[in-house]
């Protein structure tokens, strides 16, 4: 299903299509059901279906790069936090020699992750690291 800024928010216009990781419907996200051990944090996470539909509403409104950047949070989805992080510490400017490191890193977001995105990204920003010279280690 391909969703439009019309259908924003999803909260409200398309809530019964907004689900948590566990399939449970924001209706099912109660304080009783939360208080009755009924809800877990796995059902309130955000899933890549939720990020795909923000990704179709901002692109429908016109905003593309929203779009995109909500594309790469629903590759991210399941990526472990430490490995979130790693990957975030190698792209602040100064963090890494060489464009190696930030090779592998994508080559493992892609490979271990299928994050085709997020790999592109990665060799982009290295590729832009390269040509302004922001491979000097400062720590």
């Amino acid at each position: 299903m391909t969703y439009s800024r019309e259908d924003y928010p999803l909260a409200e216009k398309r809530a019964a299509e907004v689900k948590g990781k566990r399939g449970k419907a924001l209706a099912e996200l109660t304080l009783e059901a939360v208080a009755g051990g009924h809800v877990t944090i796995e059902d309130l996470r955000i899933t890549p279906q939720a990020l795909h539909a923000q990704a179709d509403v901002a692109r429908s409104g016109g905003r593309p790069r929203l779009a995109r950047n909500f594309e790469r949070a629903a590759e991210l989805v399941d990526v472990p936090q430490d490995e979130i992080m790693a990957v975030y510490e190698l792209l602040r400017p100064g963090r890494v020699s060489n464009k190696q490191q930030l090779l592998e890193a994508a080559h493992r977001m892609r490979g271990a992750f299928k994050a085709e995105k997020i790999a592109a990204f990665i060799e982009e920003a290295a590729d832009v690291y390269e040509t302004r010279g922001l491979f000097k280690k400062r720590y």
